[in-house]
């Protein structure tokens, strides 16, 4: 469970430092406006509170479903919760790509257009989705993340989650500094490498569920035995195959999946795409 609770204060510390990002671009914004800036201030925290709220009632919503399904049905539930997760980071990642250079600058514009309408109303509805988005990523993350631990814990030691939170404040404080201790671009594409790591362990328990419940062939018995150099629980390795992935003794599946899935990631990373010609 060690290894869970690590990847637990790693999920919330991530998408709070972007959470923390995005309110901070909308906040610096309405405070360089001269005119009505404090009503538009108090529309945004409103729709802060409000994505909070949305992502709240999301996660209550995953632990009563799962636990008001019978005990054969939650296997199932818990590793569609797993390989959803899984999902949901790599396309994190990925859109976190596409849309990082252009983050700032697309909500300074979502903002004018609001401003320019005296639309405040336009400014809760931004704040709403971008805090409930992050929320929801991290209710599900967290969800999949714990359901894969076969703890019985849903819910994250709270000292756990502040522990998390509070590390994400120290590291926003560190990036608003300018890039003398750490950059925003250092720091995504360090956590972009960790969350699909986080991403590959999520799949592979999804695919020892899978083969649990007959859905997967194992394909072979084990085809190697690393635990008495590393074994894949206890604190370092336990801590080394949540977050990685790592089996001591894989099966062929399993080597397959993993293999797969980190052959399509490279592929979707460094692949070169071809660049338009200007008519």
């Amino acid at each position: 469970m060690g290894g869970q609770l690590g990847n637990v204060v790693f999920v919330i510390w991530r998408e709070s430092v972007e959470a923390l990002l995005v309110i901070g671009i909308l906040n610096a914004w309405l405070v360089h406006q001269q005119a009505e800036s404090s009503r538009g201030r108090l529309f945004l925290w409103a729709g802060v509170v409000a994505g909070l709220l949305v992502a709240v009632i999301l996660g209550a919503a995953l632990v009563l479903f799962g636990e008001a399904l019978p005990d054969d049905a939650q296997q199932a539930y818990q590793t569609a919760a797993v390989l959803i997760a899984a999902a949901l980071i790599v396309q994190m990642v990925f859109w976190m790509r596409r849309h990082g250079r252009t983050l700032k600058r697309d909500l300074e514009t979502s903002l004018q257009d609001a401003a320019d309408r005296s639309n405040w109303w336009g400014v809760f509805i931004l704040a709403l989705i971008a805090v409930a988005r992050e929320g929801s990523e991290t209710v599900v993350f967290l969800y999949g993340t714990l359901a894969a631990a076969r703890s019985g814990a849903v819910l994250a030691p709270f000292a756990v989650v502040l522990f998390g939170f509070g590390l994400a404040l120290g590291t926003y404080y560190l990036l608003q500094l300018g890039g003398r201790f750490l950059s925003w671009r250092v720091f995504f594409r360090v956590t972009e490498i960790m969350l699909l790591f986080l991403a590959a362990s999520l799949l592979l328990t999804g695919v020892d569920n899978l083969i649990e419940l007959g859905v997967l062939p194992s394909l072979s018995g084990r085809l190697w035995d690393t635990s008495a150099i590393l074994p894949d629980s206890g604190l370092v390795g336990g801590l080394v195959g949540a977050l990685t992935g790592y089996r001591a003794r894989p099966d062929l599946m399993q080597l397959l999946v993993y293999g797969l899935y980190w052959g399509v990631m490279c592929w979707a990373l460094f692949w070169p795409r071809p660049v338009a010609k200007a008519a």
